[in-house]
Parts: C-alpha cells; sequence; structure tokens
C-alpha cells in the first residue's frame, strides 16, 4: 500500500512538474485582449480586412495561402468584403490557366473561385529564394503553432537587438519570442509601413494584431458558426436538465407520498 500510494505522488509530481514547465513558456508570450476568444466571441470585421491588406501588402510576397479562394473573404463570418470587392481583389492578381485550344497555357485576371495566387511556383523556387529557409503556407499556421494567436503576435513584436555576446549567423535575426531566439525572416513590420484603406494608425503592434486576427481566422473560418452553435446546445441542456430535474422531483414526490 505505501508502495502504491509513493508511485502516485511521484506521477502526480511529475505531471505537475511539466505542466509548470508547458505553462510557463507559455506565459512569457505577449497576451491580447481578442475579440473572438470565449464562448460568444466574434471576429472584428475591420480588423480582418486590415489583416488581409496587411497580409496582401507584406506578407504575401513570401508566403502562401493555398487552402483559402478569393471568394471566402465576401463569405460570412469571414472579412465580409462584398462581392464587388471580392471580384477587385481577385482581379489584381494574374492566374495561371488552360491549356487553351492551341494546347498551351495562358495567364488571366484571377476570379473570386480561384485559390489564394502562391508566391512561388514550387518550393524549390521559394526556398531558393530565401536563402534555404521554406516560408511556410499560412492558411493553418495559428492551428499548428502552440500559444496560437499569441505567438504569432508575438513574434511579430519580438524582433530587438541581440544581447551582448549573442552570436547570430549570417541571415539569422535575433527575436525574443522564438525558440532559441533566432529566426530567419527579417522584421516584416515597421510603422506607417502601409497605409490602411479605413484611415487607421498603421502601427507595429496594430498591424501585428490585424494579421493574427485574420490568420485565426484563415485558420478557423467557422469559428463563429461553432459558438453560436456551442450556445445553443448548452441553453439546450439547461433546460433539458431543469426538465429532467422537474420531472424527477415531481416522480419521486408521488412515491414519499405513497409511503
Amino acid at each position: 500500500m505505501y508502495k502504491k500510494k509513493l508511485i502516485y505522488i511521484k506521477f502526480f509530481l511529475f505531471f505537475i512538474f511539466f505542466t509548470n514547465i508547458s505553462l510557463s513558456s507559455e506565459t512569457n508570450l505577449l497576451k491580447q485582449e481578442w475579440s473572438f476568444k470565449g464562448l460568444t466571441g466574434k471576429f472584428d470585421r475591420s480588423s480582418l480586412q486590415r489583416g488581409y491588406q496587411v497580409y496582401n501588402e507584406v506578407c504575401a510576397s513570401c508566403h502562401s495561402m493555398n487552402l483559402l479562394s478569393y471568394r471566402n473573404l465576401g463569405e460570412e463570418g469571414g472579412p465580409e468584403f462584398s462581392v464587388e470587392q471580392v471580384k477587385a481583389i481577385a482581379a489584381n492578381f494574374e492566374v495561371t490557366d488552360g491549356p487553351n485550344n492551341d494546347g498551351e497555357m495562358f495567364t488571366r485576371p484571377g476570379r473570386p473561385s480561384d485559390k489564394f495566387v502562391s508566391p512561388y511556383p514550387n518550393v524549390q523556387a521559394a526556398m531558393a529564394a530565401n536563402g534555404g529557409a521554406y516560408p511556410p503556407d499560412m492558411s493553418v499556421l495559428v492551428k499548428a503553432r502552440k500559444g496560437g494567436a499569441d505567438y504569432i503576435y508575438s513574434v511579430l513584436m519580438g524582433y530587438e537587438e541581440a544581447p551582448q555576446g549573442f552570436e547570430l549567423e549570417e541571415g539569422v535575426y535575433y527575436n525574443k519570442y522564438m525558440d532559441g531566439n533566432k529566426i530567419k525572416m527579417a522584421n516584416p513590420l515597421s510603422d506607417d509601413l502601409i497605409t490602411y484603406a479605413d484611415g487607421t494608425s498603421s502601427t507595429v503592434s496594430q498591424m501585428s494584431k490585424d494579421v493574427t486576427t485574420f490568420l485565426t481566422w484563415a485558420a478557423e473560418p467557422h469559428l463563429e458558426s461553432r459558438h453560436k452553435m456551442g450556445l445553443k446546445v448548452i441553453i439546450y441542456l439547461i433546460i433539458f436538465t431543469v426538465l429532467i430535474y422537474l420531472s424527477m422531483k415531481r416522480l419521486w414526490s408521488r412515491i414519499d407520498s405513497k409511503k
């Protein structure tokens, strides 16, 4: 009996130790009050639209989003651009199509049904253009990284001068929120780098928050509908539980009265 208790205690301490390590690594991240968090969380439409602008003008030069189509930008629960805006956005890109009647490929303006155009034709070209490092596809990047939205936001905000004595290889940059504090991507953001269409001040913090919101939606496009369904289920279960309780109470009251 004593040995069993000792084993349980060791296992409990082991679990607590590694849980604390995991939590401590996450608490170092910059925390934001995201509008989409929580049971009733929703995306900020303005932030989503600004986030797409940041992605398009800054991130899209290196990072693809192969799982998204331009029409998704106008769907409910997302940036909700108008039909005309979606068509205009898609038409800004040249899409390779074909073959035509002569058996040749050709380019044409993009359509809402097209996937987001990739900045590189293949993985090898992407690596060659980025010093051997492959820029990851951003479609589900938020879900692929521990810490999710807070991690993406922290990395974008985490560029700074390396501490004295910290060695960096050529083409590598210091980022205090990256594992090992080293990252091959140069700082992509600076104040007033872009001009927001809605006039919002484009600080590094604002752009980081907006593009993180956009990437979160890209990874979880049905988040709002899931939240709505979850809330309905909870309300249904509460009502169902109350009805069961009242029914059982009435049933047992009859049994007690017979006794």
